[in-house]
């Protein structure tokens, strides 16, 4: 599908915006932004000042507008598709779409990440995090599977993680066909998708397997029952709101129909982590969601799970797709890529 002008015209002024001296984007973004003793970076700074110019939203209305208007926003930020990156389209029993991210000239059998991309479990698809499951698969030396789960309030609670744990079976059963090492699987995701794919771990674990080999989760929501601190700090200005994980969530698991305590929607709840495969777990310092994915790491850690924790503290939500602007967002991503790549590089249990 080609971009609108209209996309593309504005793709060209942010990149030429990231081009100027450090001095005048500082102008442009405004005086530094230090809370909770953090100073958020100039890049991160000045997405959000870009936003607040052009008057965009992460949540636009109803569910299928936020979709539409998420689908033109990705090509503003997650940058010219990374190439060399073999697709292959498949469906998952279920009638799940899926595509198999392949880099050039990766031996079989190789490691393979399956991906559940964030959005609040309402909007978001495979196509909006495209570069990410792109940069993944060239940066870790793996084949990323990228999971097209039902999203809410079309499919509310349990549908998507119903799909996130079928998706894992069907990479495992069918590991030979995908060209991986079915004791080299992990899963992984963004926001919502890092908590499909926690849930999916806890899931296969608890019931004998096969499980996952590692858990890659970008600022993942863990508990949907509370609200932390972070949300106070963060709720406003930065990204994700507080508004709009009120909406993400009564879409996906409305109070009056669904437990929000129950662990395949709050994960952190769960009485026993233990067993859990090994996890590199990212948050982001400026996030309303950062004290749940810190405290679910904590949790893993005291289970015994081997457990990396990673906050890149100068950061806002949602940096996994924001691969083409600036530098600092592209950094922490290969971070995580590179904790991938170790993560998968010995069979889980050795």
């Amino acid at each position: 599908m080609s971009i609108p002008l209209q996309i593309r015209a504005q793709s060209a002024a942010t990149q030429l915006l990231y081009a100027l001296p450090r001095s005048v984007r500082r102008a442009i973004a405004g005086r530094p932004v230090r809370l909770d003793g953090q100073e958020l970076a100039l890049d991160a700074q000045l997405l959000l000042r870009l936003q607040r110019l052009s008057g965009t939203s992460l949540v636009a209305g109803d569910a299928v507008s936020s979709r539409v208007a998420l689908d033109g926003s990705r090509h503003l930020v997650s940058g010219p598709v990374i190439e060399p990156v073999g697709t292959r389209e498949l469906t998952i029993p279920g009638d799940l779409p899926a595509t198999l991210y392949t880099p050039l000239g990766l031996p079989e059998p190789s490691g393979l990440l399956v991906f559940y991309h964030g959005g609040g479990f309402v909007i978001g698809s495979r196509k909006s995090h495209d570069n990410t499951a792109r940069f993944l698969a060239q940066r870790a030396g793996v084949r990323v599977l990228s999971i097209e789960y039902r999203l809410a309030p079309e499919h509310v609670f349990p549908a998507a993680a119903d799909d996130a744990v079928a998706a894992f079976d069907y990479a495992h059963a069918k590991a030979a066909e995908l060209g991986a090492d079915p004791a080299r699987i992990a899963v992984g995701g963004d926001s919502a998708g890092g908590n499909l794919a926690a849930v999916t771990a806890l899931v296969t674990t608890r019931r004998g397997g096969p499980a996952p080999a590692f858990q890659l989760l970008f600022y993942p929501t863990t508990d949907s029952s509370v609200r932390r601190r972070s949300r106070e700090l963060f709720g406003d200005g930065f990204f994700l709101t507080d508004e709009h994980m009120t909406w993400f969530i009564d879409h996906y698991a409305p109070e009056d129909s669904v437990d929000r305590s129950d662990i395949r929607i709050s994960p952190l709840l769960a009485e026993d982590l233990s067993g859990l495969p090994p996890a590199y777990v990212a948050t982001a310092g400026f996030d309303p969601l950062r004290d749940e994915g810190e405290a679910y790491a904590r949790r893993l850690k005291d289970a015994g799970v081997r457990t990396a924790l990673s906050r890149q503290e100068d950061l806002i939500h949602g940096y996994a797709n924001f691969l083409g602007v600036g530098r600092r967002f592209r950094e922490a991503v290969a971070e995580a890529a590179g904790a991938l790549r170790l993560g998968l590089s010995i069979p889980a249990g050795n």
